[in-house]
């Protein structure tokens, strides 16, 4: 009987397939560009708003990374977000706090990320095709409870996540450390981690094993719906308010920097520290584009392309190795 590797060693050997090599140099370049051509961009001000608004979506790429690597993917993400935004915002100005809210959200979110596993692990449906209908349901969810507008009044607590610090460094760059080190731990230390890559890349070892894969498979959608919440925390506290279109497309965002990350959408391959590396890329380029009063449809444009690019490159890269 074949037994699932769940030493560090194996996990090494995985993750170092993935090829972070270009999302770096993409970086650089960004970097470059937008220091010539914008005067603010290289201002601490500026960094230090990259790096907060960018934890926002590495909340949202670092379970995108799992569920990637397990040959799957989540088009939920932007619209669960937008209900939790929505949700922990109506919450918080009903009772004047975050937890009780917070909690709430927790667990609708993690329910969502409950669904969407068991939808494609027992009815075998593709997670294309699962998810786009959990984005339509969360989407709809979000204007019927606002009736389609903004929620003002956010508590002073709440704010503090994303404009506060703590020791002399902005809360968001606290989190999103937390995140990674909770990720790396989980991914590379844990039989967890193996059993999530070999979803991806050695599925039948699993079932062999006596593993349950569907189970696992549940439970990195569950992580992902967990981590909606916990971004939708600091988006709130961002945008000072709850918006029912607050966060719609930012899962493309996140398949993106995966993508460009090195995670390939097959055979269980890619490098998590790859898609810090994306995240960091696609936050640059928003604010560059930004910075240079580029029209937000063309910066919509701009991250389909790049998400063009990133998936055209994963194809290349598979081929040569393959």
């Amino acid at each position: 009987m074949m037994r699932v590797p769940d030493s560090s060693a194996f996990l090494i050997r995985q993750l170092q397939k993935g090829n972070s090599v270009g999302a770096a140099l993409l970086l650089i370049v960004l970097c470059l560009v937008f220091s010539l051509s914008t005067e603010n961009f290289t201002s601490a001000p500026n960094l230090i708003n990259i790096v907060k608004q960018s934890t926002i979506l590495l909340l949202l790429a670092l379970p995108m990374t799992l569920i990637i690597l397990s040959e799957g993917i989540d088009l939920s993400m932007g619209a669960l977000l937008t209900l939790a935004n929505v949700v922990l915002a109506l919450l918080a100005v009903k009772t004047g706090a975050l937890w009780p809210a917070f909690l709430v959200v927790l667990l609708m979110c993690a329910m969502f990320g409950w669904m969407n596993g068991l939808i494609i692990s027992r009815l075998h449906i593709p997670p294309f095709v699962a998810t786009l209908g959990t984005l339509g349901i969360a989407q709809g969810a979000a204007l019927l409870v606002t009736d389609g507008q903004s929620v003002v009044g956010i508590p002073p607590e709440i704010l503090f996540y994303y404009s506060g610090e703590w020791m002399g460094i902005a809360v968001p760059l606290w989190i999103a450390i937390f995140a990674c080190a909770v990720f790396h731990v989980l991914l590379s230390h844990t039989p967890w981690g193996s059993h999530v890559i070999a979803l991806g890349g050695n599925r039948e070892a699993l079932t062999l094993a006596g593993i349950k894969a569907d189970w696992v498979l549940v439970s990195v959608y569950v992580l992902s719906g967990v981590m909606c919440a916990i971004a939708a925390v600091l988006l709130t506290a961002r945008i000072s308010s709850g918006h029912p279109t607050a966060a719609l497309g930012m899962e493309f965002d996140a398949i993106g920097a995966v993508a460009l990350g090195g995670t390939s959408f097959e055979k269980g391959k890619g490098w998590l520290w790859g898609t810090v590396i994306g995240v960091l890329a696609v936050g640059v380029l928003r604010n560059g584009l930004n910075l240079m009063g580029v029209a937000s449809a063309v910066q919509v444009a701009a991250m389909g392309l790049l998400v063009i690019v990133a998936l055209m490159v994963d194809g290349l890269r598979d081929k040569k190795h393959g």
